[in-house]
């Protein structure tokens, strides 16, 4: 699936329509190069789990950063900077991403090896200042279902 937005605003509002089908344990890896808007995407996620978006912030200096205060907790790993899988296998990582929580991780492609065997996948492509190509993938049943519930809201 895919979806074009012209705006900061359209992809806060289809990461907000994202959060609406997220259950606990749900996890959002994030693809794409620097700028693509990744952070914005993830703002609309938080904010339709009910936090402020301006608390959400690229954590690239410390890989992640929970907010507990939501409908579900959130998770917002940033691996921009991460230098050695060793780095994130000691905050245990795992726990967040099979938590009460939904856990979003800009930069996933970072994980290699540890990266989830399910997932939804969300890539951000440059396409203009302003424009970018969200392509929406998925990797295995749990998040098949959740695509499909994603799609019906995203393209009424």
């Amino acid at each position: 699936m895919e979806k074009i937005s012209n705006s900061i605003s359209t992809t806060l509002s289809i990461g907000k329509k994202v959060s609406d089908n997220l259950s606990a344990g749900d996890i959002v890896c994030l693809f794409g190069e620097l700028g693509s808007g990744k952070t914005v995407l993830a703002k609309g996620i938080a904010s339709g789990l009910g936090i402020d978006k301006r608390k959400i912030v690229s954590p690239s200096f410390v890989l992640i950063r929970q907010y507990n205060k939501a409908r579900l907790p959130l998770y917002h790993f940033d691996l921009y900077r991460l230098k050695a899988l060793k780095d994130i296998a000691f905050l245990g990582y795992e726990e967040y991403l099979y938590g009460e929580g939904v856990a979003v991780i800009e930069w996933a492609d970072r994980l290699g090896r540890i990266m989830p065997k399910e997932y939804l996948g969300i890539e951000l492509l440059v396409r203009g200042d302003s424009r970018r190509l969200i392509r929406f993938s998925s990797r295995g049943r749990h998040y098949k279902e959740l695509l499909d519930k994603i799609y019906e809201d995203i393209r009424h």
